[in-house]
């Protein structure tokens, strides 16, 4: 039978193995299993060359029990409102898992960047927070970046949204330049709460860190500086990392700055000095001890994941392992820590970047990383202590801890 890609799909049937494991009344799991709303619209943008395009934009607000929505916005050529819903649902069960008074949302626009001049991209970008500027707010639904999108654009979508509303309210946007608002240690929080992450799952599984190995899939800015943290933080020796156009790989270990003097350069991590070339499919599959998926989703299915040799994979993509995989990695007994735990850092400074500019404080990037800690960690405990007690999976322990705040929180608002 063929497998299911689907965003979306997989979203909903992760969440229903959860129903089932804790038993939700029937009203509560058909209410979890949709977005509260979501909101469709065209940008129009006048070109560079005088002409007019239009693009398709999207925004998901999944669940808001819990606190205003929070979620990033993606500028793809391939998004799907498909993709949209799943990553809002993702984000919904993430705040929840890492306790954070927050809801879940997502958006996207579909379009190529790397098609898009400076100006245009700057176009793109508000024309987006033109069309949402009802429906987002620091007390409704925070933004923040994505795939594609950066503090820039972020501080384009800020400026638009102030000029709209007509007063500054520097929260509505999170992942800024620290110059209007940006938190400090926030264009490393996604990739540093992996590394607190995996730090945690080698002490459960009794591996030592110095010096064992790692590959990384994805050198955007959450791989990137995973390569580096892991460098850097935890002695982890990475031997591979890939981006679309392919991988390149050392077994004596890849040095960060040379990579991304590399990539400055070339705009690729392929021909890197002191490496040879390695498909992301053959990056998947090497013999290392931590596997960190970063790319996108459905990279390791059914078809490879009895190829899998890792003995931890941290997952710092969103739905990079689908169902049928899961079953497949738990069967071999690898460690896997689910997206929506192990990518949590960025979220979670998210989150300290709205409280920092609630009361106009600024914390330095120590107390960030101090504070971003204490919530993996805390988070991290709580999931593997519901996968000891049930002998499940860790993703399915994630989902129990996550779905039953979210749903205590709809009880009691007395939504079902």
């Amino acid at each position: 039978m063929t497998e299911n890609l689907n965003p979306f799909a997989i979203a909903q049937a992760q969440l229903d193995e959860a129903a089932e494991v804790l038993q939700l009344e029937p009203a509560m799991h058909r209410f979890l299993r949709e977005p509260l709303r979501e909101f469709h619209f065209s940008i129009p943008v006048r070109m560079d060359n005088g002409q007019t395009e239009t693009f398709r934009g999207y925004r998901v607000q999944y669940n808001d029990a819990r606190g205003p929505a929070k979620g990033g916005i993606r500028f793809h050529p391939d998004e799907t409102i498909d993709t949209v819903r799943a990553l809002a649902a993702w984000m919904t069960w993430k705040t929840a898992v890492a306790d954070l008074p927050l809801g879940g949302g997502k958006g996207g626009v579909i379009c190529n960047p790397r098609q898009l001049s400076v100006s245009e991209l700057e176009r793109v970008s508000r024309g987006y927070i033109r069309a949402v500027t009802r429906f987002v707010g620091l007390t409704q639904d925070v933004p923040a970046p994505d795939v594609h999108t950066n503090p820039q654009i972020m501080a384009w979508m800020l400026d638009e949204y102030e000029i709209l509303v007509g007063h500054h309210e520097a929260g509505v946007i999170t992942g800024k330049p620290q110059e209007l608002g940006g938190s400090a240690g926030r264009s490393a929080a996604t990739a540093m709460g992996g590394i607190f992450a995996i730090r945690e799952a080698a002490r459960v599984q009794g591996i030592p860190l110095a010096g064992s190995t790692c590959a990384i899939q994805g050198y955007g800015n959450v791989g990137s500086h995973a390569h580096r943290l892991a460098h850097e933080v935890s002695d982890l020796k990475v031997v591979a990392v890939s981006d679309e156009f392919g991988g390149i790989y050392n077994p004596n270990g890849l040095d960060p700055a040379v990579v991304q003097n590399h990539l400055r350069e070339a705009r690729t991590v392929k021909d890197c000095p002191d490496s040879e070339f390695i498909s992301n499919s053959e990056l998947l599959e090497l013999d290392v001890d931590v596997l960190v998926p970063a790319a996108i989703e459905n990279q390791i299915t059914s078809k490879n994941a009895d190829l899998i040799k890792a003995k931890i994979i941290a997952e710092l993509a969103n739905g990079p392992t689908t169902p049928r995989a899961d079953k497949v990695l738990f069967d071999k007994g690898i460690y896997l820590i689910p997206d929506f735990l192990c990518n949590a850092g960025g979220v979670t400074v998210s989150y300290f970047e709205m409280v920092q500019n609630a009361y106009q404080f600024r914390w330095d990037e120590s107390l960030v990383n101090q504070r971003l800690d204490n919530k993996i960690t805390t988070a991290f405990q709580a999931v593997q202590k519901m996968a000891q007690s049930k002998q499940i999976e860790n993703r399915v322990a994630a989902y129990l801890v996550a779905v039953a705040r979210v749903a205590e929180a709809v009880r009691l608002r007395g939504w079902v």
